[in-house]
């Protein structure tokens, strides 16, 4: 007994080919020699289209700018209102108008900084104003 198939496939091509192709054939079964399998291999390979999926780069994400209309940006003002919660009268507040003041300056849009950069800034204002804070009273007064 034979556990190695391999060994079994080898010696049947290499003594028994002729007489195995012919039984495979009139059976209907797939030659399993190692020759045919490197054949059919090959010519699995040949019919079958290469893809250039190693050549391929994804292109960088490009922002669009969206060029500016009253109504548009009523929309989206309207749409922020909404889906944040915020009062009407926010679109009244000074801070807003002036953010917005602002980022209507600018030339090829507006870079809007990530949450963790936000938090990091608003994190280093409070720090600023604590120390100014210190500052103002440790000062003593001579009398």
């Amino acid at each position: 007994i034979v556990f190695d198939t391999t060994t079994c496939r080898r010696h049947l091509q290499a003594y028994h080919s002729g007489k195995y192709r012919l039984w495979a054939t009139q059976n209907d079964f797939l030659s399993m020699l190692p020759n045919d399998a490197t054949a059919r291999r090959i010519e699995e390979k040949a019919a079958s289209q290469s893809t250039l999926d190693a050549h391929v780069q994804a292109l960088p994400e490009r922002k669009t700018v969206v060029p500016y209309s009253d109504a548009l940006f009523r929309e989206a003002a309207i749409e922020w209102l909404t889906e944040t919660n915020q009062p009407i009268e926010a679109v009244e507040h000074p801070k807003f108008q002036n953010m917005i003041q602002i980022a209507s300056r600018a030339t090829n849009g507006v870079n809007i900084p990530s949450r963790k950069v936000t938090r990091q800034a608003i994190m280093d204002l409070f720090k600023k104003n604590i120390v100014e804070l210190r500052r103002r009273l440790l000062v003593s007064t001579s009398l």
